[in-house]
């Protein structure tokens, strides 16, 4: 399932930490960050402008350009519900 990243702070986030910059964000007046993530943990993305998106439809969107190691890709893309592993009640003794 595709998911979409409309924030353009996290767009540059995220190009940032995949090391790509064949993007220029100066191009797009709303960007708009399409992902997956595969069975591999290997993230494919495109970027589109919010228009185009919107006319056609994510469930219009067959592919993508780029693929990047999850490892490099910042924390909300997994978008993980347990963060609990950072437990602070560690001081109440």
């Amino acid at each position: 399932m595709m998911k979409v990243e409309k924030e353009r702070k996290r767009i540059r986030e995220f190009l940032d930490l995949v090391d790509n910059d064949k993007y220029d964000l100066r191009k797009y007046s709303k960007p708009v960050l399409v992902y997956y993530i595969d069975e591999t943990k290997k993230v494919k993305y495109s970027l589109w402008e919010n228009d185009l998106l919107e006319r056609f439809g994510l469930s219009n969107v067959d592919g993508w350009d780029y693929e990047e190691d999850i490892s490099f890709c910042p924390d909300w893309v997994e978008d993980e519900e347990d963060d609990d592993w950072d437990d602070d009640d560690d001081d109440d003794f």
